[in-house]
């Protein structure tokens, strides 16, 4: 494997900002020192100028394979991923079959050994019947990222809404529980009384459909079953400020048994934007008024927020059109989550070391990854060469997503994405994506 040596490079890493030498051996992190001199052939790369950041790690990645592979593949969308400086993503089990049986996620990780670019790793799916089959996930810890649990309408037989099966659940699994927390019948009630008052809907009702009160009801009932059990919780996709309440940062990350994720896209748009992009920023739970922002973004700094992800979640344009009742909820991301936070940077609302805390540190410790989410000696080479000082302008052409768009087109971000490294392979460069060597699986430290 070839051997690459950073110079002069800006190391953001474990809350601080280091000028070093870096030296990528064997696939992993070999040496780290303020001047290192090889006298071996190695590549060099000059780091004057960039910062070198592990390489972020999304927890919530919707791929659609198999089933749904006229949306996306592990192959694009893991392309997109390392064009956006994302080395390790975990994947949902809404495929079609739904990943509800053991031998069905193994077929998943069969199709990422052999086309994903990025590490790779598939939660296992519940169902309201399948909770037997969910326990044996207990014996694969070490391989498996954790067990998801939609207690929000999703593809196929996926909503577990059984008080019996969430509390089996809860009280018997070893896993990390990773949960869509949205009230279906507060959904639906929003839904019939709307629908009864204006007949056809539009693209700002959805935040009053999918409101408040039904993400934080379902939040309330999931951290109920964990405190009940002291299992192992992780929410996804925090999206208002009143679910806020129910989590603290007083303990350590190491230390939480209650975890939470927030995502890119309520950290960038609001209510405000179904105006210019309709139902182009559908997505469950929905963007809501512009006060959640704020308070998402002061709880992500205070720590109550633990990590960010992208839910990425592509759909055809033609699957994104109305009516409301047609128009398919998800926005593909995975692309730009890095760039877009280097963004808010740039603005001052988030500093780089925050930024790496929260996309590879604490998304490592929240899911005890091995040797991945930091630049540490040993670790595995996920890392990610980012150059401020040029632009980065979102186009169709420069996409590698399947679908084809992006919410973000026309967005013009102040860095680029140089190169990515995963596994001490150069996966992506100036543009290019290099899909001679692949990803790998990734183990739990557990």
């Amino acid at each position: 494997m070839q051997k690459y040596l950073f110079k002069n490079i800006q190391v953001v890493n474990e809350g601080k900002i280091t000028p070093a030498d870096l030296l990528i051996a064997g696939g992993r992190i070999d040496k780290i020192s303020p001047q290192l001199s090889i006298k071996e052939r190695v590549t060099e790369i000059n780091g004057e100028g960039r910062y070198l950041m592990p390489g972020a790690i999304d927890d919530q990645v919707h791929f659609r394979e198999p089933g749904l592979t006229h949306k996306a593949c592990i192959r694009t969308e893991s392309m997109a991923a390392v064009a956006g400086g994302v080395t390790s993503f975990m994947e949902m089990p809404n495929t079609i079959p739904n990943a509800l049986t053991l031998s069905l996620l193994e077929d998943k990780y069969a199709l990422a050994a052999e086309h994903s670019l990025a590490n790779y790793s598939f939660f296992m799916g519940t169902s309201n019947d399948n909770a037997e089959e969910v326990l044996k996930v207990n014996k694969h810890k070490k391989n498996i990222c954790g067990v998801k649990i939609f207690m929000g309408a999703s593809t196929g037989n996926m909503l577990v809404d059984s008080h019996t099966a969430l509390d089996k659940v809860f009280r018997e699994s070893e896993m990390l529980i990773a949960t869509h927390c949205e009230d279906e019948r507060i959904i639906r009630a929003n839904y019939e009384k709307l629908k009864k008052e204006k007949g056809e809907l539009n693209p700002a009702d959805h935040p009053l459909i999918r409101d408040e009160n039904a993400c934080f009801e379902s939040s309330l009932i999931a951290i109920q079953f964990a405190k009940k059990y002291n299992s192992r919780l992780h929410i996804l996709h925090i999206s208002t400020e009143k679910e806020l309440q129910l989590f603290g940062n007083m303990l350590p990350l190491k230390e939480k048994r209650i975890t939470a994720e927030v995502c890119v896209h309520h950290l960038h748009f609001t209510a405000d934007d179904y105006e210019r992009l309709g139902y182009r920023i559908k997505c469950n739970p929905a963007i809501k008024a512009p006060h959640n922002k704020e308070a998402l973004w002061k709880a992500l700094l205070d720590d109550r927020l633990d990590v960010i992800a992208t839910d990425h979640a592509p759909h055809l344009l033609s699957e994104k059109e109305g009516p409301y009742e047609h128009a398919h909820a998800g926005l593909p991301l995975v692309q730009h989550p890095l760039l877009l936070m280097l963004h808010y940077q740039r603005m001052g609302v988030i500093s780089l070391e925050k930024i790496v805390e929260k996309m590879s540190h604490a998304v490592a410790d929240c899911f005890h990854i091995e040797n991945r989410g930091y630049i540490r000696e040993g670790y595995f080479a996920d890392l990610v060469l980012v150059n401020p000082g040029e632009e980065t302008t979102v186009t169709r052409e420069g996409l590698f997503y399947k679908c084809g768009w992006s919410p973000l087109e026309g967005f013009r971000f102040p860095a680029r994405i140089e190169k990515t490294f995963v596994n001490g392979h150069c996966v992506y460069g100036n543009g290019i994506p290099d899909e001679s060597v692949k990803g790998m699986r990734m183990t739990f430290n557990r």
